[in-house]
Order: structure tokens, then sequence, then C-alpha cells
């Protein structure tokens, strides 16, 4: 099969589907790999690197589009290069398209046969393909978090371990999944004050039994939130329901409960967030006020550490990619359930039920593509 592994255009995202290492799997399957130049020289990977892999390095990514079958990507395609996607293309990357109906009406339009890493699952249940990202989003937002804390940048001015006879700084976690964790685990390391809050009693039972007395693992209700959050310097937003729209747990009216110069780190935000005054922020711009409180909300927050979350990335996609390079995808697809979770859109379909429910979409199962 012929990849193709286009430059990423997103604001400040120089992550990139495939690394060298990666790519010389691939030839040696005997597959044939298009890398667009500079592809991966924000990381640091010269385009020799990917030569020597026995890929091939093209021009533009025009020239990616039109020689490959299989597309790999680290983010949604934006709008220019969904108008190269054609019907013969089978694209495999991030797609969250639950709150992003323009994308997926141009995908729709495509014909495309489009498989997202978010909706991919383990055999725990789990989402193995997001699990690498949210593990480093989880820990990036602590960092993200304590920097917005500072008054130079709008915050209270809060050190989050505090010092010897100052209190250290309240940090509140919505949710107890991946991103959560990996955001309390920091946290608790910086010796803040920790409370996570989550709803399912296995998420609560394991937590407490990890974190023991270094974090306050609490049952959320909107009773226990609004307390929460009225105490914290920083509220970290890690909530996900897989493929559909982020729940809106912060509203706006909570806000006035917060105190000013504190800040919320949405994590949520690639699925719409969880707060009701979300919106995507860059990392040329990351942060903006609402009620004396300040958001951070960035969508694509691993993009940061774009060099550690590329090759945290390849390490989970590259068996699947290869399996669909081998079978195509109806076989890789038909051989493991697991990855058909992630067809998002077919051939003019919406494949995902949680999607097509969130764009108010028709939908067919995968199951009667294979």
């Amino acid at each position: 099969m012929r990849i193709g592994i286009p430059k990423e255009i997103k604001n400040h995202e120089y992550r990139v589907g495939l690394t060298p290492e990666s790519a010389a799997e691939f030839c040696r399957r005997g597959h044939s790999v298009f890398v667009e130049k500079g592809a991966g020289t924000g990381i640091g990977i010269p385009d020799e690197a990917y030569l020597n892999a026995g890929a091939e390095i093209v021009q533009t990514a025009d020239d990616v589009f039109a020689k490959s079958q299989l597309i790999i990507k680290v983010k949604e395609p934006l709008a220019e290069e969904r108008a190269r996607l054609t019907s013969d293309h089978i694209l495999f990357t991030y797609l969250h398209l639950a709150p992003d109906p323009a994308q997926a009406h141009d995908l729709l339009k495509s014909g495309a046969t489009c498989i997202a890493y978010e909706t991919v699952e383990s055999h725990d249940g789990g989402l193995s393909l997001l699990k690498p990202m949210s593990q480093v989003a989880g820990r990036l937002a602590i960092q993200a978090g304590a920097a917005a804390l500072e008054i130079s940048k709008g915050g209270r001015g809060v050190l989050l371990g505090g010092v010897p006879g100052v209190r250290a700084g309240k940090v509140v976690v919505i949710g107890g999944g991946v991103v959560g964790f990996n955001a309390a685990q920091m946290a608790v390391g910086l010796h803040a004050d920790v409370t996570i809050l989550d709803r399912d009693p296995d998420v609560l039972e394991r937590l407490s039994i990890h974190f023991e007395a270094s974090a306050n693992v609490v049952y959320s209700t909107q009773s226990s939130l609004e307390q929460e959050i009225s105490e914290a310097d920083l509220v970290i937003g890690a909530v996900l329901v897989p493929g559909a729209t982020a729940p809106k747990l912060v509203t706006r009216d909570m806000l006035k409960l917060m105190q000013p110069g504190s800040v919320i780190v949405d994590v949520a935000i690639d699925q719409g967030g969880c707060l009701e005054t979300a919106k995507p922020t860059t990392h040329e711009n990351p942060t903006f006020v609402v009620d004396d409180v300040v958001h951070y909300c960035v969508a694509n927050m691993p993009g940061a550490v774009a060099r550690t979350s590329t090759y945290a990335l390849n390490n989970v996609t590259l068996p699947h990619a290869l399996k669909i390079a081998d079978l195509g995808w109806r076989g890789a697809l038909s051989a493991d359930p697991l990855l058909a979770k992630g067809l998002n859109v077919h051939n003019g379909s919406i494949t995902n039920a949680a999607v097509g429910e969130s764009l108010n979409l028709e939908y067919q199962l995968v199951e009667s593509l294979l």
C-alpha cells in the first residue's frame, strides 16, 4: 500500500504521523511511504532520516495526497486538507468529530474512509490510541495551569506547592480517568492540595488506593463540585464521553463562585469542552478570561511537547496502521473488532453511534459494512 505523511498545519502543531523508525517498518513489509518535505523538522527529525528509512520525500501536501492511499496524520484535517481527500483515501488520525460539524460534512462529502484514533478500543474497554496523549495532556495541564497562575499571566499569583509557612495551592481535578489521574499525579508531585471528583465507584476506589492520603477523592455531585471549585486555585476539566460531545459540568454561573485569578484548564476542549464558557485556543494565544477566571483551552495540548508526543503516539498507532496497510481497511477492521470501533466515516456515511447522535445525523453500524 502507498502511505502518505503530510506535514501538520494546525497552529503550532509539530507532531508527525510517522517517525522514521515507523516508516522503516512499512518499507520492510513492501509498502511505499511518501513524506512531505519538512514534516518532521519541527521536532528535530530531518528529511534524511526518512530517506534512510526507505521513504520518499515529496515537495507538497498535494503530492502526498495524490500519491497515497493511506493518509496517516496526528490532528484532524483542516479545510484545505479535507479538500484533497477522495473516496480512494483511508484517513487514520484524530478526528474529534462530535463538536465539529463542518469537518464531518467535508469528510462525508469526500467519500473517504476515516478511522479515528480516539474511538479505537482496547481489550479492557479503554481507548488505547487516545491514552498516551491523555497521559501527556494530563501532565501538561498542571504545568500550563501552574504557569497561568502567575500574576504576569493573569493568575492569582499562587505557587501550587507553596513554601514553608504558606499553604499549597488547591488543585481540583474533574474526572478520574487517564487525564485526571495523570494530572493528579503531577499535582501531588508538586505538593499541591489535590482533590479528584468522579462518579464511578470503581474509579473512586482505585484512586483512593493509589493516592491514599496524598489526594482527596470525592464523589461528584453539583453541590460537591460547586464547593470544591469555589476553593480552588486551579481546576482541571478531564471529562470524556468516547466519541461524544463532552458534558458541560462547569456552567457560567458557577464561575462566579470561583476566586478571581483562579485558572481552569479544559483538557476536554477537543470534544467541545466541559466548561460552558470554553472555546478552543492555540499555543500562540492559550488563555482568555471570563468573569475574572483564566481559561486555558488549547485544543492540541500535547503539541507543546511534540517530540515526546510523536513517539508516544507512534508506539500505539503503528501496529494498527501496519494492519491496515497489510490487509486493507476492510480486512483489518474485520480481523480486529476493536480497531473497527475507530471507523467514524465511510463512503458518505457516519459509522459511529456517539458521533452520529452528537451531530444529529443518521449513522450506520460498522458491522453492516463488514
